[in-house]
C-alpha cells in the first residue's frame, strides 16, 4: 500500500530475548549455575524475556504474522508471569503452569513445520523442556534434564536470531535456517 511504513522483522529480537533468558534459567535448572543466580533470571524474565518478547509479539501483529504474534506474545507473558510466581507459587502450581505452556508449545511446534527447520527445532526442544520441567514441578524428576534441553533450546533460538539478522543484513543466506518440513497452502 502506498504510504505504508515498513517495519523491521521483530522475530530476531524476540528470539534473542527468549534465548538469553532461557539459557540463563536453564543453567540454573541443569545445576551448572547456583540457584543464587535466580535474581538475574528474574530480571531478565521481566525485562528481556518478558517485555521485549511482548513488544516483538505486538510488532508481529502489525506485520500480519499470526504465528509470530501468538508465540512472542505468549512467551513474553510467560516470562512476566514467571517473574511474579517463581518465589510465591508452590511447586505443583508451577508444574501446572509449565504443563499448560507445554501444551501451547506443542500446538505451536505443529505450526512451525511450515516455517524454517531452525524454528521447528526451537519449538521441539522447548516442548520437551516444558514437559520435563513440569514433571519436576510435580516432584517426579529433578530439573537437570529439563535444564539441559532448555539450554539447547535457548542456544537454538539464539542461533536462529543471529542467522536471521546476519542473512537480512547481508542480503543473502550466510547461515542456513533450513527449508520448512511442510509446504504452506499459500
Amino acid at each position: 500500500m502506498a504510504g505504508e511504513t515498513k517495519i523491521a522483522d521483530p522475530g530476531p529480537l524476540g528470539l534473542a530475548g527468549f534465548g538469553i533468558t532461557t539459557c540463563v534459567l536453564s543453567l540454573v535448572n541443569a545445576g551448572v549455575t547456583s540457584s543464587n543466580a535466580l535474581g538475574v533470571v528474574l530480571g531478565l524474565a521481566l525485562a528481556y524475556g518478558g517485555g521485549v518478547q511482548l513488544l516483538a509479539g505486538m510488532w508481529e501483529f502489525r506485520k500480519g504474522n499470526t504465528f509470530g504474534a501468538t508465540a512472542f506474545s505468549s512467551y513474553g507473558a510467560f516470562w512476566i508471569a514467571f517473574y511474579f510466581i517463581e518465589k510465591a507459587a508452590p511447586q505443583a502450581g508451577i508444574g501446572v503452569f509449565l504443563l499448560f505452556f507445554g501444551i501451547l508449545t506443542l500446538f505451536l511446534w505443529f505450526g512451525s513445520f511450515y516455517l524454517t527447520k531452525a524454528l521447528n527445532f526451537v519449538f521441539l526442544t522447548l516442548w520437551i523442556a516444558f514437559l520435563l520441567l513440569a514433571l519436576n514441578g510435580f516432584g517426579l524428576i529433578s530439573s537437570t534434564a529439563g535444564g539441559w534441553v532448555g539450554l539447547l533450546c535457548g542456544l537454538l533460538a539464539l542461533y536462529t536470531s543471529f542467522a536471521t539478522v546476519i542473512n537480512a543484513t547481508a542480503g543473502t543466506t550466510i547461515l542456513p535456517l533450513g527449508k520448512p518440513f511442510a509446504k504452506s497452502g499459500t
